[in-house]
């Protein structure tokens, strides 16, 4: 065992799902659209502007919070975080410093919790971009304004996997609450890492925080790549230095971005324009009775229902597929096993090569409860699936596809048995092997056999057939 351990908090910030930003009207739909079409004099902080706050942006906080089990504040207000980088119009940001809308959560990753310090509101900054070359940078004010939650974690995380594993439970949360999109590829869930690295039952060591990571896949790989680097500089009797890094996806490593600023640097203070928000207990009570059922009382519901939990955690901790899987079990009488398999499989196999969610595509929930229903009662064969997957997903009944293509699966050993006599003869080579003890040969007609009888064959009277008339017992 290493004689290090890191410790790693995480900072994860979600673009609000709502229809206008956080203080303004300006439209929050602005991924895609040209650069500076979604401004106003608001978002742009021009003199004598009063902002107003977005009251779904708040409830939505609320539900956050309280499905990692925080303590919601009666009594919130927002402060002015001085901030003087080209992307902040203003030269502060509108966030929440010591009364955040929740704090005192945690989360069940894995059997381990982590907790949740904080979660607040704020608003997010515009987008600077470096023409490759140029010596200047241009600025797109439509990000600046839009809503956003931060949510900061304690440093209970001590793995990369454990982060990763971290992240995608918090993914699926906001989806499943319907508060973001929380996407990392397009920028609507980003998360900063803070880690350290001590001797194992020692003091906590200096931390540094890695920013600029795109996805879940970025930040296992920094936290790798930073564990170790100071892992060496502690060996060899040198010092961490706090400080903010970034991240190299090309490259692979961290890279020194600015020495960190302390929380005195952005001179927080109550913004003037902005009231105090109470919650009282009947707009409490209004969100709690409208929270969805979250992702781990499903895996709960689903493992209770018969489906492994291997299976159960793939689909509860994602939005779209227990979605979906809720769907089709409502239309379907058999066993929920069955559904899980095909999604987990054949249906993330098809939506993984292209790129798609299950949402993305013309599948029905009805469709694949017929097709996971002939399939569980015998009356289709795993190559029949396989043909017909393709053209389910693109919106077909599998019934009607079955029904005119004569694609049921044969068991009458009478009208098979033709077939394999045929095909037998026509491979004398084969024979010869499987009777001369290579029983595994026989492996090589049962191909052709399915073939010449459009996958309909079932395979175990095939091998039964297949046995008696090569007289060996297969």
């Amino acid at each position: 065992m290493s004689e290090f351990e890191a410790v790693v908090g995480l900072e994860i910030h979600l673009h609000l799902k709502t229809k206008s930003k956080m203080f303004c009207g300006c439209d929050a739909s602005y991924f895609g659209d040209a650069p500076n079409t979604h401004a106003c004099p608001v978002c742009m902080g021009l003199p004598g502007v009063l902002p107003v706050v977005n009251a779904q942006a708040v409830e939505f906080g609320i539900l956050f919070g309280l499905a990692l089990n925080c303590r919601i504040a009666r009594w919130t207000q927002f402060h002015r975080k001085s901030y003087y980088y080209p992307d902040m119009p203003k030269n502060y940001q509108i966030s929440q410093y010591d009364l955040p809308i929740a704090a005192e959560g945690y989360l069940e990753v894995e059997g381990q919790r982590v907790r949740i310090r904080r979660i607040h509101l704020e608003e997010d900054a515009a987008k600077s971009t470096h023409p490759e070359g140029a010596s200047y940078s241009l600025i797109d004010l439509n990000r600046a304004g839009a809503p956003l939650i931060e949510m900061v974690t304690e440093p209970d995380i001590r793995t990369p996997e454990q982060a990763r594993v971290f992240l995608s439970h918090i993914r699926s949360i906001a989806q499943t609450l319907g508060v973001s999109d929380a996407n990392p590829e397009e920028g609507k869930m980003r998360a900063d890492v803070n880690v350290s690295v001590r001797r194992v039952g020692g003091s906590l060591g200096t931390k540094v925080e890695i920013k600029n990571l795109n996805s879940f896949r970025s930040v296992a790989r920094a936290l790798e790549y930073e564990i170790k680097r100071q892992q060496e500089l502690l060996r060899s009797g040198r010092r961490v230095e706090q400080a903010t890094l970034g991240w190299d996806e090309a490259a692979g490593k961290t890279y020194l971005m600015r020495l960190k600023e302390g929380e005195a640097d952005y001179r927080y203070f109550p913004d003037p324009d902005l009231p105090p928000i109470v919650v009282d207990e009947a707009w409490l009570s209004r969100l709690k009775a409208a929270m969805p059922e979250l992702p781990a009382q499903k895996y709960a519901r689903y493992v209770q229902s018969g489906v492994r939990p291997y299976d159960a955690e793939i689909l509860a901790y994602n939005a779209s597929l227990a979605r979906f899987f809720d769907q089709a079990l409502a239309c379907y009488q058999g066993n929920p096993q069955t559904i899980a398999n095909l999604l987990n499989a054949e249906v993330a196999g098809y939506l993984n090569e292209r790129g798609l969610e299950v949402h993305q595509t013309a599948l029905s929930p009805e469709h694949l409860a017929r097709l996971a229903g002939l399939f569980e009662r015998r009356e289709i064969t795993n190559r029949v699936l396989s043909q017909l997957l393709p053209e389910v997903m693109q919106g077909a009944d599998p019934l009607r596809l079955v029904e005119e293509r004569g694609l049921r699966s044969v068991a009458d050993e009478g009208a098979l048995r033709p077939l394999v006599e045929r095909v037998v003869a026509a491979h004398p080579g084969v024979v010869a092997q499987v009777r001369g003890g290579n029983l595994k040969a026989a492996n090589a007609l049962i191909g052709p056999i399915m073939k010449e009888s459009k996958g309909t064959a079932k395979a175990d009277v095939v091998r039964k057939i297949l046995g008696e008339l090569l007289g060996v017992e297969l």
